[in-house]
């Protein structure tokens, strides 16, 4: 059963999240990201989480990952700048559940 959430991304950044009960973990390079979404998906998260500075730095992996029904990947900004690239990816994604762009 597909039940536990995870956060990748620097340990700054993610650290927080334990206190919700998320699972957290620290991957500070592309290289150390990618591994954890390789990983974790084939586990039994239901969501996992990525920093969007990380997410902007290996989508291929992140597309790859996407094509399973679960864990759904969603990328979510931090307190370094990311470009907008977290909030661009939610907008494409919602545009293809339902079809428009609502956001």
């Amino acid at each position: 059963m597909y039940n536990r959430v995870g956060v990748i991304g620097d340990k700054d950044a993610v650290l927080a999240f334990k206190s919700v009960g998320f699972e957290v973990f620290d991957a500070s390079d592309a290289q150390g990201a990618a591994a954890l979404i390789k990983k974790l998906s084939g586990e039994d998260f239901a969501v996992l989480f990525i920093s969007e500075e990380l997410a902007a730095q290996i989508p291929d992996v992140i597309k790859k990952a996407k094509q399973r029904i679960y864990p759904v990947i969603t990328a979510i900004p931090t307190s370094k700048e990311g470009g907008g690239y977290g909030m661009a990816q939610i907008k494409k994604d919602v545009e293809k559940a339902i079809g428009a762009d609502i956001i």
